[in-house]
């Protein structure tokens, strides 16, 4: 398994594209390689025959791991034989292939529909946590999942085997409901209707649990803030043309955005966190992450490292590359790794406001509504008056865990001061 990034540990097979047999030539892709978020391409290091592989679909293989046995053909050897003495032998071989991940083990359609499960198994291997963790499954829904091992221990197959059937048990209650006031999800059977089923895809899957996992995580509470942002608008008006021929980069809003709000994180840190148990973990680096819609209609978010140490030809350069690797779906895996906050450009779409979800861990997310031109009161040398500003609803979703009101609300109120202070005769 190849390095994809810094902070990649291990990568998930989505399918080979070479079977065990079949010859390729160097640089032919073999297979294809989840990391998160990214999908990646492995090409062949030589040409010549997969002779084995010692992982399938969906296997989550460490980083270093040998994944496949190849077959280097006799002119990659004569011209590459420093590979050639890294050939794994035939021991490496067969203590490789006792670590390839047994197929789930199919469950009886009656479990996968009975919700009457019993808090039996308390017994959870590392392994078994492991899985739980990165599909976010909460030990009291392991308890639920039926049990195949000895002394009715979980195995790892039964865990997979219950995330294919839809985690039919993650709403469940226990049979042995003491408390007859106690609230019970009601075994409701909705009507479906008829249509077109679309099956989700693997990223459209991730963004599901993830959603799921943060609203089930972090209780969201949402403060709204207005903006005028006319001084920015004009002068962005004006100096987007300009900007683009001194430093060849567009200048979007987006990096002015990005700007305004590094400065407010950075007199609010105690925004910029993570909940680890007990703890809050106030994160040193100030790198923000800007939801980005894909090409599939799919949400990622790439980020804008230290974006508080950089100036705003910088941040367009870095905001302008990433936009493009999204479109083109060419994103690696450090480009989404690492925020600690985020901003939702809704407006984007034509929405006024928008109440986002937390992009875990973090405790907090900012949506910025669309700029839209309206008649507003002014305070003028005059006194009051009516003129045409362009105004714009920030809105600030928290994690209430560790994000009081006061701060919470001080932050989004920070980021619309900035907003509205920008200096109109500022050099480009």
């Amino acid at each position: 398994m190849p390095k994809m990034g810094e902070s990649i540990t291990e990568g998930t097979i989505i399918n080979w594209l070479v079977s065990e047999g079949d010859s390729f030539d160097e640089g032919d892709i073999i297979l294809e390689v989840a990391t998160d978020k990214v999908d990646n391409e492995v090409p062949a290091p030589a040409s010549g025959t997969l002779v084995k592989t010692l992982f399938q679909a969906k296997d989550v293989v460490p980083v270093g791991e040998v994944m496949a046995i190849l077959e280097v053909s006799e002119e990659a050897k004569s011209s590459k034989s420093v590979e050639t003495k890294k050939t794994v032998s035939s021991s490496a071989v067969e203590n490789k292939a006792k670590v390839k991940r047994p197929k789930p083990t199919p469950a009886s359609t009656e479990t996968s529909k009975s919700f009457s499960v019993s808090n039996s198994n308390t017994f959870f291997s590392p392994l078994i946590i492991k899985i739980a963790q990165e599909h976010h499954i909460s030990f009291e829904e392991l308890a639920r999942i039926p049990a195949t091992g000895n002394e009715g221990r979980l195995r790892k197959s039964d865990v997979f085997q219950y995330i294919e059937e839809g985690r039919p048990f993650k709403f469940a209650q226990p049979v042995a409901q003491q408390d007859p006031t106690a609230y019970r999800i009601p075994q409701l059977k909705f009507d479906k209707g008829k249509g077109k089923v679309i099956e989700m895809d693997r990223m459209r899957q991730m963004i599901a649990d993830h959603m799921v996992y943060s609203k089930h995580t972090s209780p969201h509470v949402t403060a709204y803030v207005e903006a005028d942002l006319t001084n920015m608008v004009n002068w962005r008006n004006a100096n987007k043309v300009a900007f683009q021929e001194k430093y060849g980069e567009r200048l979007t809003f987006t990096p002015l955005f990005v700007e305004a709000v590094a400065k407010a994180v950075k007199d609010f840190p105690n925004i910029n966190a993570s909940v680890d148990g007990k703890n809050i973990i106030v994160k040193e680096d100030i790198n923000i992450g800007m939801a980005t819609a894909l090409p599939s209609g799919n949400l990622i978010v790439p980020v804008v490292k230290n974006a508080d140490t950089k100036d705003l030809k910088t941040i367009a350069a870095n905001v302008n590359e990433l936009s493009g690797k999204a479109r083109e779906n060419k994103l690696a895996g450090d480009d989404i790794k690492g925020s600690t906050f985020t901003i939702s450009n809704v407006g984007t779409f034509g929405s006024v406001m928008g109440t986002p979800i937390i992009n875990q861990p973090e405790v907090a997310i900012l949506a910025l509504g669309i700029i839209k031109k309206r008649p507003e009161v002014i305070e003028t040398e005059n006194g009051d008056e009516i003129a045409i500003r362009s105004m714009m609803y920030l809105s600030l979703s928290f994690d209430h865990r560790v994000v009081d009101g006061f701060l919470g609300g001080s932050f989004v109120r920070r980021v619309a001061d900035y907003f509205e202070q920008f200096d109109v005769n500022r050099k480009i």
